[in-house]
């Protein structure tokens, strides 16, 4: 009886705020919310508490591992990464902690405690967000995910510190993970790329990852992230990534189901949340200002605060851990924080092109850690987005022209391409520095091989608004996505699997004329 309801709320709510323009996630908290208001009529059993919990937490640790695939450690150890979190923590536990004395009248212990569980980001919802908008790669993304990782290293810490749960001494062995690199690159090539694939990441998400940290007194979020950085550098790493995007995203729904489930208020714990979500605002703020003081461009420190701007499901188990009697409020200001977070992520290129004027005032002057100029040489042909697509168009392009560039706002990818001889450039195509600073004149023609449509769209608006009037030809991964692509100013768009389909079908015809005229 529960899968129906919670299936069906989940679809039906989840298709009713997308019609509106709002993220799915948003339809599954309200459903959370209205299972919950309807599970005394429903008579639903009283385990349903446990099979959301553990379907919820299948997929934070599918996701989390996803997101290791795509992250690099190094990432983690930079300074602004680990210093921007670290001074994010404390300057904000300073700042709540009085004032969450004062106004809600707690002791300095317990005042502390909240303060701590407000301030951590979610890393599901920022996680999920970048991943929707395929911007893990991105400078802003990383430094995100970086942010993220510090920061759930830090509630280990607090709740290791305040709660007396203290890892084992067997939580060393964490330290050898790499030396089983050689032996997990083994079996991740022998797996082929059907059923086995996905068991494999499930094997080292859910297993290895979730349960072998657990059991050493770690976090098993902790644990299936490093797994999934264990195989970042794998060439199969995206293929692995691919294969769990479906499972992942039935799991999650799990998760936003049982935020929104998490229970209903009475008034002092509304009240209690409506406060959290008006000291929200500050959370963004605080990162915004840290990252321009890390010497980042005011686009990159805004997009990243932005990520940032929800609290966390680790200021849950903080609250359940450690202040049981706050889990209410906090649940409920946590779904209201995802409620308010994801359209502000989905818009969050537009609000800073529309706030950009102000926020550049911030910026500090000189160089920058995120500035990428891009000189396109004597190009007459660029190509956005070097993944299969953009890499087959561009070996493709040099059997006709040599002086064809690459762009790809991906370092690692750019790196790899450029020590294989092709010229390939860094850089994000939503990146209003690259536009305002790069020169089009010598272009003949550009095609867009990005995966992401909004950063097509942008892409063609920003080359009509510059004067280019050479072909831009776009591949679509949808139907829909074509009248879409062509408005904003593209010539042409195909779909990529019909022409692989038509290429498909051509070559068979070409073979069988071939063999044709052999036995003739």
């Amino acid at each position: 009886m529960f899968e129906v309801i919670s299936i069906s709320s989940a679809f039906f709510f989840g298709l009713l705020v997308k019609q509106i323009g709002l993220p799915p996630l948003v339809g599954f908290l309200v459903a959370g919310f209205a299972i919950y208001g309807l599970s005394d009529p429903l008579n639903l059993p009283q385990e349903t508490g446990e099979i959301l919990d553990y379907i919820s937490h299948l997929g934070v640790l599918l996701l989390l591992f996803a997101v290791g695939l795509k992250l690099k450690l190094r990432q983690v150890l930079q300074v602004r990464v680990a210093g921007s979190a670290l001074v994010h923590f404390a300057v904000s536990t300073a700042i709540l902690t009085p004032a969450l004395a004062v106004i809600l009248q707690l002791d300095a212990y317990s005042a502390m405690l909240v303060a701590m569980a407000l301030g951590f980001s979610s890393t599901v919802l920022s996680a999920k967000m970048l991943e929707a908008k395929r911007e893990l790669v991105t400078f802003h993304g990383r430094m995100a995910i970086g942010i993220l990782v510090i920061q759930d290293l830090i509630a280990l810490v607090v709740l290791s510190g305040f709660g007396g749960d203290i890892p084992s001494p067997w939580a060393l062995i964490v330290l050898g993970l790499p030396l089983l690199r050689p032996i997990v690159y083994r079996l991740l090539d022998l797996t082929g790329h059907d059923e086995l694939l996905i068991l494999m990441g499930m094997l080292l998400a859910l297993v290895v990852g979730g349960m072998g940290f657990q059991t050493v007194g770690l976090s098993s979020e902790l644990g299936a992230l490093l797994m999934g950085v264990l195989l970042a550098n794998h060439k199969r790493a995206s293929e692995l990534s691919e294969s769990l995007w479906g499972l992942k995203e039935v799991f999650l729904v799990g998760f936003f189901l049982k935020i929104g489930m998490s229970g209903l208020p009475d008034l002092a714990a509304l009240g209690q949340a409506v406060l959290f979500m008006l000291l929200l605002p500050l959370k963004g703020v605080l990162f915004f200002f840290l990252l321009i003081a890390f010497g980042l461009r005011a686009r990159n420190a805004f997009l990243t605060a932005i990520s940032l701007t929800a609290y966390s499901e680790f200021g849950l188990i903080v609250a359940a851990s450690l202040l049981p009697e706050w889990i209410i409020p906090l649940a409920i200001a946590v779904s209201m924080s995802f409620v308010l977070a994801a359209p502000l992520n989905a818009l969050a290129h537009a609000l800073f092109e529309r706030l950009e004027p102000f926020l550049l005032r911030f910026e500090r002057p000189g160089g920058h850690p995120d500035e990428f100029p891009v000189n396109l040489g004597n190009a007459e042909i660029m190509i956005f987005g070097m993944g299969r697509t953009g890499v087959a168009a561009y070996d493709a392009i040099l059997s006709h022209s040599d002086r064809v560039i690459g762009l790809d706002a991906d370092d690692y990818r750019v790196t790899q391409m450029r020590a294989s001889g092709r010229n390939v450039a860094l850089t994000d195509a939503e990146d209003a520095n690259f536009w305002h600073g790069v020169n089009v004149d010598g272009l003949k023609a550009v095609m867009l091989a990005m995966d992401d449509v909004g950063a097509k769209l942008n892409a063609a608006r920003q080359l009509r608004a510059l004067g280019f009037a050479g072909p831009i030809i776009a591949h679509a991964l949808y139907e829909d996505h074509i009248e879409k692509i062509e408005h904003a100013g593209a010539d042409q768009v195909y779909l990529t699997m019909h022409e692989a389909g038509t290429s498909l079908a051509t070559r068979a015809w070409s073979e069988l004329e071939r063999r044709e005229r052999e036995v003739d």
